[in-house]
C-alpha cells in the first residue's frame, strides 16, 4: 500500500513539473510576442511620424497613439471627411451582425486614406493596395516615409 502511494505522489509531482514547463513556455511565447509587437509599433510610429512631417502636419506625434495613430496621420494627410471615424468606433460594438459590417466599411476607408496619404507625399496611391499584405506593408511604409 505504501508503494502505491509513492507512485501516485511521483505522478502528481510529474504533472506539476509538466504544468510548470507549459506555463514557462506560454510566458516565453508571450514575451517574444510582446517584444515583436513593440518593435513593429516603434517602426510604424516612426514611419508615420516621418510621413506626417513630409506632409507638414501640425502634430506628427499623433502617430504614436497605439492602434489608431497611423490611421490618424493618414486621415489628416488625405484631408477627407471625419465621419468614417464613427464607423471605426462602431466596429467595436458588441452587436454580432453590425460590428463586422462597420469594421469592413471602416477598413475600406483606411485604405482610401492611405491611398490619398501616399499621393499627398508624392508616392503612387496604388501602393495602398499592396499594403494589405503585412510584410509588404512594413516595407512600403518605410519606403514612403524615408525615400526622397
Amino acid at each position: 500500500m505504501n508503494l502505491l502511494f509513492l507512485q501516485d505522489a511521483a505522478l502528481v509531482g510529474g504533472d506539476a513539473a509538466l504544468a510548470g514547463g507549459l506555463m514557462a513556455l506560454i510566458m516565453g511565447m508571450l514575451a517574444v510576442f510582446l517584444a515583436v509587437f513593440a518593435v513593429i509599433w516603434i517602426y510604424v510610429s516612426f514611419a508615420y511620424m516621418s510621413i506626417a512631417k513630409k506632409n507638414s502636419q501640425s502634430m506628427p506625434g499623433l502617430s504614436w497613439v497605439p492602434l489608431i495613430g497611423p490611421s490618424i496621420v493618414a486621415f489628416r494627410a488625405s484631408k477627407m471627411h471625419w465621419w468614417p471615424w464613427i464607423l471605426i468606433a462602431a466596429s467595436f460594438l458588441p452587436i454580432p451582425f453590425l460590428a463586422p459590417i462597420f469594421g469592413l466599411i471602416a477598413f475600406v476607408f483606411i485604405i482610401i486614406w492611405n491611398w490619398k496619404m501616399l499621393e499627398a507625399i508624392g508616392k503612387p496611391g496604388w501602393w495602398a493596395i499592396f499594403m494589405l499584405i503585412f510584410p509588404i506593408y512594413l516595407i512600403m511604409i518605410g519606403i514612403a516615409a524615408w525615400s526622397k
